[in-house]
């Protein structure tokens, strides 16, 4: 590139920097037909959905929730385990919440599908249709 400043180039700069080194494949539709006859992303959203109706201040927690989860090491659900030692305890997560949103949709997928939807997708869907709620 000969142009070294402007913001199109600095996108194309970073754009080169991170190309390859993400791998996610979790997107729209991804687990269409892989748990049973369930709506998978729907039974999420329902969850969502009657949580956001019952307190507004759940979309700004569920998008901190993923935001913590997925700072360090990349996306893995790790802020939902629990021990002295562990992510959920750190002082920098001391004030996430929204852990019962997504251990009820969890709960709610273990059902109609066991062991299918990791807990990390869980998270980034939550928080996805939070912002879609918000947005609406």
């Amino acid at each position: 590139m000969a142009e070294t400043s402007g913001k199109g180039t600095t996108m194309a700069t970073l754009h080169m920097a991170t190309e390859g080194q993400c791998d996610a494949s979790l997107r729209v539709g991804f687990y269409k037909g892989k748990c049973n006859s369930s709506n998978v992303e729907g039974i999420v959203f329902s969850v969502v959905k009657r949580r956001f109706k019952d307190a507004k201040g759940i979309a700004a927690a569920l998008i901190r929730l993923h935001f913590h989860d997925c700072f360090v090491k990349g996306c893995d659900a790790s802020i939902l385990l629990n021990g002295d030692s562990s992510e959920k305890n750190a002082t920098a997560n001391q004030n996430v919440s929204g852990y019962d949103v997504i251990d009820e949709a969890k709960e709610l997928l273990e059902a109609a599908c066991e062991g299918v939807v990791s807990c990390a997708d869980i998270i980034a869907m939550a928080a996805r249709d939070d912002v879609q709620l918000v947005i609406l």
